[in-house]
């Protein structure tokens, strides 16, 4: 029986619930954030907390509690859920009250929610078949920088992706990759370059993101960020995805047409292992 938290709470899942008038579950009124947890350590979580503290910002709602509780909160849950490796989500909504646009007042609290999920994350199936997407188009809301949970298009994407015998989807929008579904995409052109596209409105900032491309520059890869179209990607030396809980994941097909030689790069492999090693360094 797993233990969650709800509202300053720890319980058995089964007894955990939140209002029918919450606003997440009317409006999709939240933020959320997912942190990775590797030998019962938590991954990068100073870099989720800022961007928790920038979604909400975002969104005019306030910060529930101090940064120290929470990751309080995430250590609770990793130790009595005996958490080696997978994740913790926590989700913020802007609270519970009878249904109206109009957002409720500040004495309104917010729902806080948390709970672990089990996850192999390491010795990763996908990463070593590496994974192959298919392309879409990106019909979401134009404010993709904030991690809300309005994931219904990116759920629609994936199930599509799966069945077309895919495992993601890359979004494109005016003829350029975006990202997937819930990970940034990267090509490795035919001169050795990491090529991803550029911070805006259009794309999640990744914490992962910003690890991996620190880890490049370590290794002396030239990076540019910048929009690639879907024929770029294709005619790509190598592909690969970054995410919270998929680290660095190669993609070897597009559309169905293999990237470079059709198996995980070099690139992506050794990315991949000096993130772990440096996430595992500074996990807390």
């Amino acid at each position: 029986m797993r233990t969650v938290y709800v509202n300053g709470n720890f319980l058995p899942e089964e007894e955990a619930t939140v209002s029918v008038f919450d606003r997440g579950f009317l409006f999709a009124d939240a933020i959320y954030e997912v942190t990775s947890v590797l030998d019962g350590k938590l991954i990068d979580f100073s870099g989720h907390m800022t961007r928790l503290h920038r979604s909400l910002d975002a969104l005019g709602m306030a910060m529930p509690m101090k940064d120290a509780d929470l990751l309080a909160i995430h250590r609770e849950l990793v130790s009595r859920n005996a958490l080696s490796e997978g994740l913790v989500y926590l989700q913020i909504s802007r609270g519970a009250e009878d249904r109206d646009f109009a957002f409720p007042g500040p004495d309104v609290p917010p729902t806080v929610v948390l709970f672990t999920q089990e996850k192999q994350i390491i010795e990763s199936a996908l990463v070593k078949r590496g994974q192959k997407v298919i392309t879409t188009d990106d019909l979401r809301w134009r404010r993709c920088d904030i991690k809300t949970v309005q994931l219904l298009w990116a759920s629609i994407v994936k199930n599509e992706a799966k069945a077309k015998g895919a495992d993601d989807a890359w979004m494109v929008r005016d003829g350029y990759v975006t990202e997937g579904s819930s990970n940034n995409a990267y090509i490795v052109t035919t001169d050795g370059t990491i090529v991803t596209r550029d911070i805006s409105n259009d794309i999640l900032a990744g914490i992962t993101r910003t690890a991996v491309l620190k880890c490049a520059a370590e290794i002396g890869v030239t990076v540019e960020e910048r929009a690639f179209t879907v024929a770029e990607a294709k005619a790509a030396r190598e592909a690969f995805s970054t995410s919270a809980t998929g680290f660095v994941t190669p993609v070897i097909a597009i559309d169905g047409e293999p990237v470079g030689d059709g198996k995980p790069g070099p690139v992506a492999a050794r990315l991949r292992e000096i993130y772990i090693e440096m996430s595992r360094a500074a996990a807390i």
